[in-house]
C-alpha cells in the first residue's frame, strides 16, 4: 500500500511564502507523474500544478507565477514552493500522482493565509 504524507503547511500573512513536502512510501516518484491539489471548505478539490515524469510544469492560472513545483527523485518527494500567498489560497493542500491512476490521498497539510 501506498501511503503519501505532506508536510509543511501552517499559518502565514497575505504576502508569506511556504514550502511544502510530499514524500511517498511503497512506490518511487521517479518516471511517474506527480502533482499538488488543494481543496477549500465548500469548494471541490482543484489541481495546482503537476510535474510530469520528464520534469514539465503546469501551473493553474490563479497560481502560475507564484508557485514552483519541483521534485527530488533521489529523495522521492515532491515540493511545492509558494510565495506572495493570498487569502485565495488557503486550504488543505495534497499530493497524488497526476494520472488516472491515483493512490489513496493523504491526509494533506493545511495552509492558511490571512489578510
Amino acid at each position: 500500500q501506498v501511503q503519501l504524507v505532506e508536510s509543511g503547511g501552517g499559518l502565514v500573512q497575505a504576502g508569506g511564502s511556504l514550502r511544502l513536502s510530499c514524500a511517498a512510501s511503497g512506490s518511487i516518484f521517479s518516471g511517474k507523474g506527480m502533482g499538488w491539489y488543494r481543496q477549500a471548505p465548500g469548494k471541490q478539490r482543484e489541481s495546482v500544478a503537476t510535474i510530469t515524469g520528464g520534469g514539465s510544469t503546469f501551473y493553474a492560472d490563479s497560481v502560475k507565477g507564484r508557485f514552483t513545483i519541483s521534485r527530488d527523485n533521489a529523495k522521492n518527494t515532491v515540493y511545492l514552493q509558494m510565495n506572495s500567498l493570498e487569502p485565495e489560497d488557503t486550504a488543505n493542500y495534497y499530493c497524488n500522482r497526476a494520472s488516472v491512476f491515483r493512490w489513496p490521498w493523504g491526509q494533506g497539510t493545511q495552509v492558511t493565509v490571512s489578510s
